[in-house]
């Protein structure tokens, strides 16, 4: 398993990572948080870059990368808490497409997304259930906390059926979306709620009933992308905390120089590296279909939990009162770790799947 970065994917995150700074300051997360301003020119712009065609494939006018690639794009979103739908869209929506759909209904939902004209999202975990009906299906049920889940344009979502799960692509106008009051007020939560929508046979992606390999798989690939993004905002956390311990001065010296301050910073690095080197093992298995994927995902996101919590904690006693205040950044990255880690399960439930893969469940 190649587990280096080439010079491809140094390159990209490079000008990721140079984009990001310039085009999503912390001030525009700000706006979005207190003014509710919406985000569409980061979105265009991300568009622009190609970025939603990122793992499409070409035969669908994607770009055809790689997980990896993805991963080192999510990472740096996680680091300027980036808002819009690229999360979504592209580690959600995108994957159950390409693993449930047939050539043709690729074509139709992935080829939009390429192109910057659709969204999409994913949503999993309620109690959707679908019923065959003249012409199609029929699909009812709620399911909570959808990313975007109000304002995607599309909604891959799984529902139970008499045998077996399907996956269905059901426009977003036609489910009841709540917006969710969520921690991190810069990632848009809804409840969907569906009452008997009906869809065409053409949006019954693959085989109805046969979708559990599909599911699996898209959803391991939404949680890997989650860690990753977690592991960039820890890292912000990090450099913010740093920054404030080389410049606070107590006692005549910079507080960094204290040997209580300097353990916080040690503990942090080896959560924050161990939670970066899990969460790139998971992305090559996802890459290279590796048969330790689902382990190392659940690994991956239980090691992104566990250090947001120590990182989140300790970053904030470093930076004293201050860090406290609506007024700092702070919150705002402590917020997006803090729901990053709720979503698609917590550590808790992941080191729970860990032992259930390892035979000790």
């Amino acid at each position: 398993m190649e587990l280096e970065f080439s010079d491809e994917q140094q390159e990209l995150r490079s000008t990721a990572r140079s984009f990001l700074e310039q085009e999503c300051p912390i001030t525009l997360v700000r706006s979005v948080v207190e003014n509710g301003a919406p985000a569409d020119e980061l979105w265009s712009q991300m568009v622009e870059l190609g970025w939603p065609a990122l793992t499409v494939p070409v035969a669908y006018d994607g770009l055809g990368l790689g997980f990896v690639e993805l991963a080192v794009l999510v990472e740096e979103l996680g680091r300027v808490v980036a808002p819009g739908p690229f999360l979504a869209t592209v580690t959600q929506f995108v994957p159950a497409v390409r693993h449930g759909g047939t050539a043709e209904q690729q074509a139709r939902f992935l080829a939009p997304v390429a192109a910057g004209d659709a969204t999409g999202t994913l949503a999993v975990g309620g109690d959707l259930t679908a019923r065959p009906t003249e012409g199609g299906w029929a699909i009812r049920g709620t399911v909570r906390h959808v990313i975007d889940g109000d304002q995607a344009d599309e909604v891959a979502l799984a529902a139970r059926l008499d045998e077996g799960w399907g996956l269905f692509v059901v426009p977003g106008s036609a489910v009841r979306a709540t917006p969710e009051a969520g921690l991190d007020q810069s990632r848009r939560l809804a409840t969907l709620e569906l009452d008997d929508v009906v869809v065409d046979d053409g949006r019954a992606l693959g085989v109805p009933g046969g979708a559990e390999n599909a599911l699996d798989r898209a959803v391991e690939e939404a949680i890997a992308a989650l860690a990753l993004e977690m592991v960039g905002t820890c890292q912000s956390i990090f450099d913010v905390a740093l920054d404030h311990a080389r410049n606070r001065q107590q006692f005549g010296v910079a507080i960094g120089s204290f040997q209580a301050i300097k353990h916080k910073f040690a503990d942090m690095l080896v959560a924050l590296e161990r939670a970066r080197a899990t969460a790139y093992f998971a992305a090559a298995t996802v890459a290279e279909e590796d048969e330790r994927r689902p382990l190392a995902v659940a690994m991956a996101k239980a090691t992104a939990g566990d250090a947001q919590r120590l990182i989140a904690e300790e970053g904030i006693q470093v930076m004293g009162g201050i860090g406290y205040t609506w007024e700092h950044d702070m919150h705002l990255y402590v917020k997006r770790a803090k729901s990053g880690d709720a979503l698609l399960g917590t550590a808790a439930h992941h080191r729970a799947r860990v032992a259930r893969l390892i035979g000790l469940g």
